[in-house]
């Protein structure tokens, strides 16, 4: 029976779950996810997680920030003029925007608070510092490249 193993292609089936148990992501009413192990292209428990996993396999694993989205940084959350938004733009709760970078990237941000003069904008993942619980089915190795 096929392992999955860095390069290859992979096919998963997964429900992410936060520490009181709600749903923040499930694949059951969409597509499978694939991604090729070792690219990078998603959070690293869930790379480290597949790895060794044989099709049909399932299996539970929490995973810590460090491996999911990070610690949270206090130093992402900002209070912006709101003259510094333009006049035709309401900024509400939830709405994101990007904001350049000096590096030349760009940010996207979330609105977390809004008063008269302030618009309070967070920068980090909504996943941030927490401990995520994934369960995981290995559905294909679609392919080695």
């Amino acid at each position: 029976m096929a392992q999955a193993e860095t390069g290859d292609i992979v096919k998963i089936n997964f429900t992410g779950k936060l520490e009181d148990g709600s749903i923040f992501a499930d694949t059951a009413d969409s597509e499978p996810l694939e991604f090729k192990l070792g690219e990078g292209s998603i959070i690293p428990g869930i790379e480290n997680a597949v790895e060794g996993m044989n099709v049909g396999e399932s299996k539970s694993v929490t995973i810590s920030p460090d491996q999911a989205y990070g610690q949270r940084q206090d130093k992402l959350v900002a209070g912006i003029d709101r003259d510094k938004f333009p006049k035709d733009v309401e900024p509400k709760v939830g709405q994101k925007f990007e904001i350049p970078q000096p590096q030349g990237q760009s940010m996207v941000v979330r609105v977390v608070d809004v008063s008269e003069q302030t618009v309070t904008v967070d920068g980090n993942h909504p996943l941030a510092g927490r401990d995520l619980t994934f369960e995981l089915q290995l559905l294909d190795i679609a392919s080695k490249s």
